[in-house]
């Protein structure tokens, strides 16, 4: 199968990060990079679960029906935008034996996205189920699930080779029902982990628009690719709620209980 981009698309075990950085020479290799799925039946639905090491205590990210409700402002809310089913996501907050709140869940793939290139992300976006209680358990702060991919940033200026790329979407227009498309590259903030975050200024405290973060990761050196790609919720707020219609440039992830079907974004 070729992508849009033009290049066979790559396959490679799920690894622990330890395991990432240690390739990560590899991946800076011209011409080693994957590109970003482009539609079509792009990509294995076996490939996507819950990614373990990066989930804490005991939440919830499993595929399913609905959810449905009887009412909505319009009534293509009251169901999901893809199929029948989504991701439901159920996280607590001060459900461990650590001093903070720690629960947190990573559902992705760790498979079919590794080695994409980063700057030719260009459309990136979900729909969300919010209900007012989740509202309520943010304390005034916006609660929502956001999406997560581990990329290795390549920015000469900081030496770091692994670094969480995290939308975080603004509060959902409606809520106990579902969102329209909420658009990654045109709202909320992005921010970097670690030593990335510090050398490009786009940190969890000073979060990015996504133009000015593909500006900071277009450093001029190699370029920055991806290893996984997901959704993610957590360490802070307890969530119940779900997502569907992941999409990744010319790709929506559609979520349903059989698994995760790849279309061709309309």
């Amino acid at each position: 199968m070729r992508t849009r981009f033009g290049t066979k698309r790559r396959s490679a075990l799920g690894v622990t990060v330890a395991a990432l950085v240690a390739i990560v020479a590899a991946s800076a290799v011209p011409g080693a990079a994957s590109a970003v799925p482009a539609g079509g039946n792009y990509g294995r639905s076996a490939h996507w679960g819950v990614i373990t090491r990066n989930t804490i205590g005991s939440p919830v990210a499993a595929l399913r029906d609905g959810p449905f409700v009887p009412v909505a402002v319009r009534p293509e809310l009251a169901h999901p935008p893809y199929g029948h089913g989504s991701l439901g996501i159920e996280v607590a907050d001060h459900s461990t034996s650590l001093s903070t709140p720690s629960e947190t869940v990573h559902f992705g793939n760790e498979v079919d996205f590794y080695g994409a290139p980063v700057l030719r992300l260009h459309q990136v976006g979900f729909h969300v189920f919010q209900t007012g209680e989740n509202v309520g358990y943010g304390h005034g702060i916006v609660n929502m699930p956001n999406i997560r991919f581990e990329i290795n940033p390549n920015l000469s200026s900081s030496g770091a080779t692994y670094s969480s790329m995290v939308w975080n979407p603004p509060d959902s227009p409606v809520t106990n029902q579902w969102s329209g498309y909420l658009d990654a590259t045109t709202t909320g903030g992005w921010w970097l982990t670690g030593n990335a975050g510090t050398a490009t200024g786009c940190t969890l405290a000073t979060q990015c628009t996504f133009p000015q973060l593909m500006t900071a990761l277009n450093d001029g050196g190699a370029e920055p690719v991806i290893y996984t790609a997901g959704v993610s919720k957590g360490r802070d707020f307890m969530w119940i709620g779900a997502v569907d219609g992941l999409r990744i440039n010319e790709t929506v992830f559609d979520f349903e209980p059989g698994g995760v079907r790849a279309r061709h974004a309309r």
